[in-house]
């Protein structure tokens, strides 16, 4: 029989991300994916808001959190994953792709030779394959590249956290436009998510409601294939890259992603404070093209 986590979603309206814990309701031991640092632009400030409520949640539940899960550096918030490290003495992990994002990246910003581009900001670089448990669910990582060149997936027993890779099936899937993705990847990560068992629940990590309206963020193997307009039973491959680059060149960037990238390559950390005691982020100028 299958392990079945109990999953609890956050949700951070102001970019649209979803946040997870989960947790093994025999032993209450549990993993955080992909937790937001709120950043606003506009006054150049950081809160802890969402990921309080997070500790609040694991705190009144009981779970005692083992991991805290990054699925790509996010290019719409920052992590908080150093935050809740701290708080709950949890080590946080990402993909070992990480490293190749980090160069790429680095060369974007102009960052000094010194700057680290080994993922040494992390406790644990997973790889494809690898596998952990969480209390009695055991966790498989998948490498999920297209979305970004370093997505990975974790399947934590019949639950399944694919990041920006698919959107809820009325929305399709994520964008695979930003530096270093790719709609081909995209489409042979999407087939391998889809090739686990139909009752699967997969939670996304991402949704824009109306205001006033919940976001939707699971629906089962069976019913992507079913009914996600990108990507359901019959769609082939080379429809799926027409649509997905068609799509793709009419988006803008997104607004916070000059900012966030420079902090979620450090893991979600801030540039060293200069010596006024504040950090500061930079812009490349040019190196981008108005969408």
């Amino acid at each position: 029989m299958t392990a079945s986590p109990v999953v609890k979603a956050f949700f951070d309206r102001p970019t649209g991300s979803l946040q997870y814990v989960f947790h093994d309701p025999e032993t209450m031991k549990g993993a955080i994916v992909d937790p937001v640092w709120n950043f606003y632009p506009e006054a150049g400030a950081v809160t802890t808001q969402s990921a309080d409520e997070i500790l609040a949640y694991v705190k009144d539940q009981g779970i005692s959190v083992e991991w805290i899960l990054d699925t790509h550096p996010h290019a719409d918030h920052f992590s908080a994953a150093p935050y809740l490290a701290e708080k709950l003495g949890a080590p946080r992990a990402i993909g070992e792709k990480v490293r190749d994002i980090q160069k790429l990246w680095k060369d974007k910003y102009n960052l000094p030779g010194d700057f680290p581009t080994d993922g040494s900001q992390w406790d644990k670089l997973f790889h494809a394959g690898d596998t952990f448990m969480v209390g009695n669910v055991p966790v498989k990582v998948l490498f999920s590249p297209g979305h970004t060149l370093g997505s990975i997936t974790y399947v934590a027993g019949d639950a399944a956290f694919v990041h920006d890779t698919l959107m809820y099936p009325e929305s399709g899937t994520s964008r695979a436009d930003f530096p270093g993705g790719s709609s081909e990847a995209l489409w042979n990560s999407v087939r391998e998510i889809l090739d686990l068992p139909g009752d699967t629940r997969l939670f996304v990590g991402h949704d824009y409601p109306a205001e006033g309206e919940a976001p939707q963020y699971e629906a089962t193997v069976a019913e992507h294939r079913a009914r996600n307009k990108h990507v359901k039973d019959g769609i082939s491959k080379e429809s799926f890259i027409a649509t997905r680059d068609a799509r793709d060149a009419t988006l803008k960037l997104p607004a916070r992603m000059l900012a966030a990238l420079q902090v979620n390559i450090r893991g979600g950390r801030l540039p060293e404070p200069e010596s006024d005691g504040h950090s500061y982020l930079k812009l490349p100028i040019g190196k981008f093209e108005p969408r």
